[in-house]
């Protein structure tokens, strides 16, 4: 680690490479460490979702329509930067968010009404309008909103190019595990204390996910974060068109702004390109636990079946689960933490991580450059009462963090 860099990020899944790539453009030497290969962890247990559906207004949907905006930006110009090397498999798919009661209709039509009001383009279909989008959406469809907005990224594709790009700017991606930080006069960071050596460096960016709480424990200014596993079921190839945009049903923006630990599933449907469907999703707090249950798997493919009949009668090929940085608020943490100066955050995105990456990693740029933000960063502090609140939960290490 002979190399000086001016910035050290600690995390090479999408959302520690988005910061890297913004750094990077922004000027500074990046390099970036991960105890694993980039992509490993959160990144490659995700379903690439870049969403504004499933945000009410506020701070998070703020920072998702400036990702939005920014995705296929970013996408053109690493394309053109890197050719080949940066594909994406970026796809402005749209979504379709459906209930089939009384209840949910009338939620979700007041729902996408407030979100209308935020920038949001949310669009009100009859059940005859939805199933022209979607034709094997159930008959028990009573009402629909069409998000033409929503799209999806490979994940582990996306993170690559971003770290390609960081790379060809004169940075590195380094196998190393990290353990801190060293501080010299008036408390600021001087480094990154790896099992390498330390790699001195003007500032450090924590962005290890649901490992986060450790590894800002260990630099001494520790935030709650929090894993929360999620599982996903994987078919076998479907005929084209069978899924055309990103479905779910409306009790699922409930189970994302939920801060229960049990279990919560809720229906999430989309095809990829290689013709297989994403089933998902659930939801529950239970540490580092990463067995796969079989009364998890039974709920989340009853209720794809309900949602998309045709789905009934496709094999499952496999099931994959992951850890999602969880934040007590249900809000990111990006920016400068007061304790520790030169230790930078950008971290807690659960499940949005993919979408909010592109805005993440500008806005963590906008900051540290002191470049005015685009985006308003006070909701995402690092000092926010919520964050300084530990549990037992936040201080279980795992052997996958980065």
């Amino acid at each position: 680690m002979a190399q000086f860099p001016d910035i050290a990020v600690v995390g090479a899944g999408i959302v520690g490479a988005a910061c890297a790539e913004a750094l990077s453009s922004a000027g500074l030497v990046v390099q970036v460490l991960d105890r694993h290969a980039p992509a490993a962890g959160t990144s490659a247990a995700g379903e690439g979702n870049v969403l504004v559906s499933d945000k009410p207004p506020g701070a998070e949907l703020r920072l998702a329509l400036a990702s939005r905006e920014r995705w296929p930006e970013l996408v053109d110009a690493l394309r053109e930067e890197l050719g080949g090397a940066a594909d994406f498999e970026w796809d402005a798919k749209g979504g379709v968010v459906a209930a089939t009661t009384v209840d949910d209709s009338v939620a979700l039509e007041a729902f996408a009404a407030e979100q209308r009001a935020a920038g949001v383009d949310a669009r009100i279909l009859t059940p005859d309008e939805a199933f022209q989008l979607e034709p094997h959406l159930t008959r028990e469809t009573a009402l629909a909103v069409h998000y033409p907005q929503d799209a999806q990224v490979q994940p582990v594709l996306a993170a690559s190019a971003l770290l390609a790009a960081v790379r060809k700017r004169g940075g590195a991606v380094r196998k190393a595990t990290a353990s801190g930080v060293t501080r010299g006069a008036g408390g600021r960071v001087t480094g990154v204390r790896t099992d390498r050596g330390v790699l001195h460096c003007g500032a450090v960016v924590n962005a290890c996910g649901p490992w986060s709480a450790e590894f800002s424990r260990a630099c001494g200014a520790p935030i709650a974060i929090h894993p929360r596993r999620g599982v996903v079921l994987v078919t076998a190839p479907v005929p084209a068109g069978t899924v055309r945009h990103k479905v779910y049903d409306a009790d699922y923006v409930g189970a994302v702004e939920s801060g229960e630990a049990d279990l919560q599933t809720s229906t999430v449907v989309e095809s990829t390109r290689a013709g297989t469907v994403l089933i998902g999703s659930s939801r529950e707090r239970i540490g580092f636990d990463d067995t796969i249950r079989t009364r998890v798997l039974r709920e989340i493919a009853r209720k794809a079946a309900a949602l998309f009949p045709v789905l009934g009668r496709v094999p499952v090929m496999r099931a994959y689960g992951g850890f999602r940085p969880y934040a007590p608020d249900h809000l990111p943490v990006i920016g400068e933490d007061p304790r520790v100066p030169g230790l930078w955050h950008a971290t807690g995105h659960e499940g949005a991580g993919v979408g909010l990456a592109a805005a993440t990693g500008r806005l963590l740029a906008d900051l540290l450059t002191g470049r005015a933000p685009q985006v308003d960063p006070a909701p995402f502090r690092a000092d926010r009462p919520a964050l300084l609140e530990e549990s037992p939960s936040s201080s279980q290490p795992h052997p996958r963090g980065p």
